[in-house]
């Protein structure tokens, strides 16, 4: 695992869950990954909650009856302002734009021309998660998506990012030199998917499902480890990997 003060622009940095039911919630990712809360008032009737592993910041989430439940992930970028200014012109729309998070940041949120949502982060007090790259923790990013190719070209030109095709319809995203998440090629809605590190995934795959997720996909052998696709209770999909070469 790894802790983080800062983070490249272009780099996957935090996850955030909408949830229908928050305090079910974080019953559940208490039990699977031992997060705590530090619970922050963030306007009216609302809360927001911290994830906290090891004392250390690691995602967050909220309750809303506006949205189905799911996972928001995010990308640190040096200015909301001039990233949200690129999307039109790349294809992609712009769903919320600009607006600061208090002294915490400024972000945007858009979709891509294949229809995923993705939220960027001009960091100001807050950075992103603190520690990452190991059980409890944002390990990985995917995108599934039916058309790679155009998502490739978006991703290019709002993020600098370069892909490299591995086979099987997965390519690994590149921000410079590192690895950075990766896309699927898979027919249905597009979406970004977080993954969140574990020991062992068939022994998270097995809580899951007694405390109420689904398993949707695996566990599946990659190089990089094993992994699963699974859903909490809400049904906010999510992804849970086990590796020995996480990345500090």
């Amino acid at each position: 695992m790894g802790e983080r003060t800062s983070y490249a622009p272009g780099t996957f940095s935090w996850a955030e869950l909408v949830t229908s039911d928050a305090d079910a919630a974080k019953a559940f990712y208490t039990s699977l990954f031992g997060w705590s809360y530090d619970d922050r008032p963030a306007g009216p009737d609302m809360i927001y909650s911290m994830a906290e592993r090891d004392g250390k910041t690691v995602a967050a989430l909220y309750g809303s009856g506006e949205q189905p439940p799911h996972w928001n992930c995010y990308v640190t970028v040096a200015s909301a302002d001039e990233t949200a200014a690129k999307v039109a012109d790349l294809g992609g729309t712009v769903l919320a734009e600009p607006f600061d998070v208090m002294t915490s940041g400024r972000m945007a949120v858009l979709s891509d021309p294949t229809g995923a949502t993705v939220s960027v982060w001009q960091a100001g007090d807050h950075p992103g998660a603190t520690l990452v790259n190991g059980p409890g923790l944002l390990s990985w990013n995917d995108l599934v998506t039916s058309d790679p190719a155009a998502a490739s070209a978006f991703y290019e030109g709002l993020f600098g990012w370069s892909t490299q095709d591995v086979g099987g319809g997965y390519r690994v995203i590149l921000n410079g030199e590192r690895s950075n998440g990766g896309m699927v090629q898979q027919d249905g809605p597009a979406a970004w998917l977080p993954y969140f590190g574990h020991a062992s995934v068939e022994d998270a795959v097995a809580q899951i499902q007694e405390l109420g997720g689904q398993l949707f996909n695996g566990p599946v052998q990659v190089p990089a480890g094993r992994f699963a696709v699974v859903s909490d209770p809400q049904g906010a999909v999510f992804a849970v990997l086990s590796s020995d070469q996480f990345d500090d």
